[in-house]
């Protein structure tokens, strides 16, 4: 925090709520360097020359130990894998009954919300206070970033009252732009470019149902959204094959798919043709086909869109192996069908519950517990 220069001295007590000083402080006379006052009084020095902090939030941030989670590919490999045990970990304890792991006992977490949500609400709710914090719901009438007040001014205030914060906003350059400014870990609860959280969950379902999520084959079939830069930016971190099954002209962003080619780790494929592409799958993956803000477009997506629906003919293309898997809320009978959603390898449920656990995790890893 700057301190003013010059070569003053200010007196504080140590209880202001029992301030002698007259009521109208702003045209209060000086406060003597001796006061008559019964209670003890602490000299604040103000020789400082600098009028500014050499820190920036971020410099503050590292040094506390403390991180962000905006991007799957801002940790490497042990660090995904770590964080993923922890929430298997986690899980295991709360799903026993066992609630005397507090980590965040006397915590608060502020979650921004400029896009409502269900499950990212609850499960972020709900794990925080499981774990022993308190957290604070934002609306879009709360805040309004970049509207009412700029998004550098929300990150610096709400970091002076809460240990992290949470979004979950439209453009991706707002929770760059909270993660610049706050001194507090900011967490990704999803933006137009990418949903980290929810692919975090994915790998944790992955692990529990098809035992393994290095080395397995997940085709997306839908929009190139999203959902899929996630799983772009994880194929950059964790060797697996990926392919995105999309109509032409609704390809994920390319340089996306361009930085997950370069990394060299993952098999990457992008194609035009479902039926091919889910052959041998171990996960076929799908997601509404006109996301939030897009529903003006539902009625033409529909119609370029209908040939990429997920129903029992193309999982049995995919083969008795794979699983189903849906980031939910799902329109059944549009990107998928009933038959698919209700199956035995449908594993939508449990993949949302996994939020929770993935999250309590990433809550751990950026406060450093």
């Amino acid at each position: 925090m700057g301190v003013m220069s010059g070569h003053c001295c200010a007196v504080v007590s140590h209880k202001p709520y029992l301030s002698l000083s007259p009521p109208n402080l702003r045209h209060s006379p000086p406060i003597s360097s001796v006061s008559s006052s019964p209670f003890p009084l602490t000299t604040i020095s103000c020789h400082a020359t600098s009028a500014l902090s050499a820190e920036s939030p971020l410099t503050e941030k590292v040094g506390n130990g403390l991180k962000d989670f905006l991007h799957i590919d801002d940790f490497d490999k042990d660090t995904i894998f770590k964080i993923l045990d922890r929430a298997i970990e986690v899980k295991t304890l709360l799903k026993s009954g066992d609630r005397t792991f507090r980590p965040f006992e006397g915590r608060t977490m502020s979650m921004i919300f400029a896009k409502p949500s269900m499950r990212t609400r609850v499960s972020f709710e709900t794990g925080f206070s499981l774990l022993g914090g308190h957290a604070i719901y934002l609306g879009p009438d709360d805040i309004q970033m970049d509207k009412r007040e700029e998004t550098r001014d929300v990150a610096r205030v709400l970091s002076r009252y809460n240990d992290i914060i949470l979004a979950r906003v439209f453009s991706h350059q707002d929770i760059l732009d909270l993660a610049k400014y706050a001194t507090v870990p900011v967490i990704n609860g999803l933006t137009d470019y990418n949903h980290p959280c929810q692919i975090m969950a994915d790998a944790l379902t992955m692990i529990e149902h098809v035992g393994r999520f290095e080395g397995t084959k997940v085709v997306y079939v839908g929009d190139g959204n999203n959902i899929v830069h996630s799983w772009l930016l994880m194929a950059a971190v964790i060797p697996f094959h990926f392919v995105c099954a999309c109509p032409k002209g609704f390809e994920p962003d390319a340089k996306t798919v361009e930085k997950a080619r370069k990394a060299g780790i993952s098999k990457i494929e992008i194609t035009n043709d479902p039926k091919e592409a889910v052959k041998g799958a171990d996960v076929v993956y799908s997601d509404v086909w006109a996301s939030m803000g897009q529903k003006e477009e539902a009625a033409y997506r529909r119609q370029v869109f209908k040939e990429f629906q997920v129903d029992q003919s193309l999982m049995d293309a995919a083969g008795s192996k794979a699983f189903f898997m849906h980031c939910l809320p799902a329109e059944r009978g549009v990107e998928v069908t009933e038959q698919v959603v209700e199956a035995p390898y449908s594993i939508v449920f449990p993949q949302a519950e996994n939020r929770m656990h993935a999250q309590n995790a990433i809550m751990l890893h950026v406060l450093g517990k």
